[in-house]
Parts: C-alpha cells; structure tokens; sequence
C-alpha cells in the first residue's frame, strides 16, 4: 500500500508551482496547517440509535470544518460518567467490508462495557460524494489534502467529545489503523488534549521512505524523477511527513503495533519509527500482515485500559471472538 501511495505522490513534484504551494518545515508553521475554527458549530445531526445491550450506538454527523459532514458512530456505556473517551480511525483496504468506521465498531462496543466512549469517524475517501482524481499529479495532491481533513475532523470529533458532561478531559486516547495510523502520527504533535495513541502498521516518515538507499523501487523512482524536485516536493508538503510530528508526542504516550509479514514495513524499519517518537512509547510485533489480528487487538485494549483508568475489566474472550479483518 505504502508502494502504491508513494508512486502517486512523487510525480506530483514537478509541478509544485502551478499548485501554488508554500514551503515550509517550520515547526510552528506546520501545526497551523492544522487550524480551524473552534467556535463554529459542530452541528451534531443524529441519523438513528441502536442499543447492544447496556450499550448505545448513536449514528450521526457532524460538520467538518473543511466542508461537507462528518459520518460517525457515538459509542455511549450505560451509567451517567464521568467516561474515558477514544478516537477510532479505521484503514481502507480496498474491497473489504471493514474500510470504514465499522472496522473498531464490536471492538468500541467492548470497551463501552469496562466505561468507554468512543468516536468512530469515516474518512473523506469513504464519505457520501466522494470522487477520486482520475489524473495521478492532481490526486497526490487530493490525497494529502484528504490526510489534512481527517486530522482536522478528528480534532472537531474532539470537540464533540468534550462538549459532553459525561466525557472525562483527562482520560483521551487515539487508536489509527493504516492512512489513521499515518492521521494520529500528525496527531501526535498537533492535538495535546489526546493523552495515549495506538497507531497500528502506519509509516511514519515518508522522505525517508522514498530516499532510503535500501529501497530498489524508489532508487529507480528517485532516476527518473531526480533528486533535486523530490525534494522540493517534501519540502512543500512537509505538514503531510507525520516525522515532523512524532518527537513532538510527549507528554502523550504511543503504542506502536506492527505486523511481522506486513510488507513494506520492515521490522528495521518500524523500530526505526519507534525511536522517532518521544518517550513515553511501546513497540509491539505479531505474527500477522496488514489487518494485525486478535492478540494485537486484546493488547491495545488491555494497554488502553491501563491508560485510561476504566473502571471495569475489559472482556479479552469478547474481544477475541471478533472476527478477523479481511
């Protein structure tokens, strides 16, 4: 996947000027790519409820700030709180039924159990309307733009959070799977109201990626496109390179899942990612791909437990009969 995004996202190097780019590394000019106005209104609309027992599924949406509505499950514990709170971003593995907010849904639903609530939002790619760039310059440009908008609807995903009186400040966490891993890496050291992060199988550091001498591909890449406007292209993009983030996590602590068999993310390569990040951090493996799988699922949950105090057991059993993703 990582393959396939950067393919697109190079050949968009030449033609920087005519998108009227402003290039920029400064930390502080970076965090402000991340703006928005927290005194509009949210918008909250309500689309329908169901309830899992003691467990209430709001679906809604909300306005994003970047245009258009936000679709999102509200994932509401019986009792009245205060309640820990997660943000969950889902990956978008073409053709499974799980590209969407539905991928955390059981696992939310679990964690309500022991007294969380949590948020699950859709990405922009996923949403109502939604049309891809078919020319490959234009929709490296779209894609990062999308990355932006999703780190933005999550903060006013946040806000939404906090406005609740049952919603706990202190106790906020952020699991990101894949394009949300790459999200809450940005995350990380945008939105210090998030106190713990999981992000699973994300790539962290996407100059590197494309200028590691290690990588034949991007050798090839590199030849053909040259050097010298790869990277004017990191340059002018640099708030999209979650390593510009990442050594700014703290005080918030990271918990980084990886999959052996998930390929191109090496283990050199995730450890790598691991001591980009600021302590407090944990790295974990698992025999599995892309999807990760139940062990890593029952570990993040038993972390994020720890994390965010809740307040009753989390159900492992539950948690381990949840299908696998596909």
């Amino acid at each position: 996947m990582i393959k396939a995004v950067w393919l697109g996202l190079i050949l968009v190097a030449a033609s920087l000027v005519a998108y009227g780019q402003e290039a920029t590394t400064d930390f502080a000019s970076l965090l402000r790519q991340f703006d928005y106005d927290r005194n509009a209104p949210i918008d909250v609309r309500e689309v329908g409820r169901e309830q899992r027992g003691d467990v209430t599924i709001i679906d809604l949406t909300y306005a994003s700030p970047r245009g258009g509505r936000v679709p999102a499950y509200l994932v509401v514990p019986s009792g009245h709180g205060p309640f820990a709170a997660i943000l969950f971003g889902h990956w978008m593995m073409p053709g499974s039924p799980f590209k969407n907010r539905r991928e955390f849904l059981d696992e939310a639903i679990v964690l309500a159990k022991s007294g969380a609530i949590s948020l699950l939002i859709d990405t922009p790619q996923v949403r109502p309307g939604f049309v891809a760039e078919k020319d490959e310059m234009r929709k490296a440009v779209q894609d990062s733009e999308v990355a932006r908008q999703q780190a933005i609807d999550f903060r006013r995903g946040l806000d939404l959070l906090t406005a609740r009186p049952d919603v706990d400040h202190k106790r906020i966490a952020y699991v990101g799977h894949s394009f949300d891993a790459h999200v809450g890496g940005i995350l990380s050291g945008v939105e210090k109201r998030i106190g713990s992060f999981v992000l699973m199988t994300g790539s962290f550091a996407d100059e590197e990626y494309v200028f590691d001498p290690e990588n034949a591909e991007m050798l090839k890449v590199r030849e053909r496109i040259g050097e010298e406007k790869l990277r004017a292209f990191f340059k002018n993009y640099a708030w999209d390179d979650p390593s510009h983030f990442i050594s700014h996590n703290a005080p918030a602590a990271v918990f980084l899942q990886f999959g052996r068999q998930d390929k191109p993310i090496t283990e050199k390569m995730a450890r790598h990612y691991y001591e980009m990040f600021a302590e407090p951090k944990k790295i974990a493996f698992y025999d599995a791909g892309h999807p990760l799988n139940a062990e890593a699922r029952v570990e993040r949950d038993l972390w994020l437990a720890e994390r965010l105090s809740l307040p009753r057991p989390v159900d492992k059993a539950a948690l381990a009969r949840i299908p696998e993703l596909k």
